[in-house]
């Protein structure tokens, strides 16, 4: 059974998980969950959930599951490309559930899916996110990369 990390996530979780509301609430390098109650931030102009807040759930959760595989290697994950769709509109007040796993988990790629439900356990959205594998002497745009679970405090 892997260890679950989601409360270190979530003790780390500044930048957009943040600012979106989002929780994770299971994190192993099979499976990443999180949690969010769609509120007035997360909303277009027609009154639902922009594209860009499922786009970002998703890459999020797949980029943590990546990123607790990569480590076990020395490595770091960064996303190269997310393919989302979105199936159906959600208003605010709604409470999505969304769930990452892996597709493939190699040594320079990983390609991992995710689905986004509502309460109703009907899809909202569902996505494919491909991260590339970096080392821990590679920088990236100018920096050295540090993962999550090893940030300075």
């Amino acid at each position: 059974m892997s260890q679950d990390f989601a409360t270190q996530m979530n003790e780390r979780r500044e930048g957009w998980p943040e600012a979106m509301g989002m929780q994770i609430t299971h994190a192993t390098k099979d499976e990443v969950r999180a949690e969010l109650t769609v509120g007035p931030q997360h909303l277009q102009a027609y009154g639902i959930v922009h594209g860009g807040v499922h786009c970002g759930v998703i890459e999020t959760i797949a980029s943590i599951g990546a990123y607790l595989v990569a480590r076990e290697r020395g490595q770091h994950v960064v996303g190269l490309e997310n393919n989302t769709s979105f199936i159906r509109a959600v208003r605010a007040g709604t409470k999505l559930r969304a769930v990452a796993k892996p597709v493939t988990r190699g040594r320079q790629t990983q390609v991992w899916q995710a689905s986004v439900v509502d309460e109703s356990e009907r899809i909202v959205a569902t996505g494919r996110v491909r991260l590339l594998c970096l080392q821990s002497d590679q920088s990236l745009a100018g920096e050295q990369v540090q993962g999550a679970l090893h940030r300075p405090s």
